[in-house]
């Protein structure tokens, strides 16, 4: 097996800025995604995206999970990637219907946005299509822990052999690990996901905010790129 690369790359700066509806990590807290889109404009795609895309000899089939106003989606499009992206926040899809980029996907099939929420899709209410890249930037954190498990096994049943996840991950010593509602998981509970796979990348965050202007926040995140082994097998 190839070992996990650590990078030592800087950390991402905290997110957004202040403001009268507070900062992105803010109203990402109290799930205010308008006034998290609003924090975010104008950000480029995740770094995570970009790795995992550009290590494919050529673009294939991606689900963009949790896709928000389309900033990866984008990132996706350009590449010329075909993407099915989903959402559970109607206001995200819109602002993604209005990026020239995605529109210009929409309007010649390379594109399709959903609106489904994480419970949908662990439920089977939803199905994610197979797929070469599943993307999930800063997403699955906000899944409810009680579907977080089903979420995943739908997750990797879509990824197809050969194929790779690209996403962040909670830590237990997050600031936003006392919240009920959200999935925080330790590093051993973390590799346990990919042992279909081969970790290409892994990043492990652990700091406090770096923006004296905002109120504090401790952020634990996983950063992971990992491909899935040729010969491994959808979860059950």
């Amino acid at each position: 097996m190839t070992p996990p690369h650590f990078s030592q790359q800087s950390p991402v700066p905290d997110a957004g800025s202040g403001g009268p509806t507070g900062s992105a990590p803010e109203a990402a807290q109290r799930r205010d995604w308008p006034a998290y889109f609003d924090r975010m404009e104008g950000k480029p795609p995740r770094e995570t995206l970009i790795e995992a895309s550009a290590a494919f000899d050529e673009p294939g089939f991606a689900v963009d999970l949790g896709c928000g106003a389309g900033r990866d989606t984008q990132e996706l499009l350009e590449r010329g990637w075909r993407v099915w992206a989903c959402d559970g926040s109607e206001d995200g899809l819109r602002r993604a219907r209005e990026n020239p980029v995605c529109a210009g996907g929409l309007d010649s099939g390379s594109l399709e946005l959903s609106l489904a929420s994480f419970e949908q899709i662990g439920a089977g209410e939803v199905t994610l299509p197979s797929c070469d890249l599943l993307n999930a930037s800063f997403a699955l954190p906000f899944c409810p822990p009680g579907c977080f498990e089903q979420l995943w096994k739908a997750i990797d049943v879509a990824i197809r052999p050969g194929g790779r996840f690209s996403g962040q991950f909670f830590g237990e010593r997050d600031s936003w690990a006392i919240l009920e509602d959200r999935t925080h998981l330790t590093r051993p509970e973390t590799l346990a996901l990919f042992e279909a796979y081969v970790i290409e990348h892994l990043r492990e965050e652990d700091r406090a905010s770096t923006q004296p202007d905002l109120p504090h926040k401790h952020w634990h995140v996983f950063h992971v790129v990992a491909r899935k082994r040729a010969d491994s097998h959808p979860s059950a």
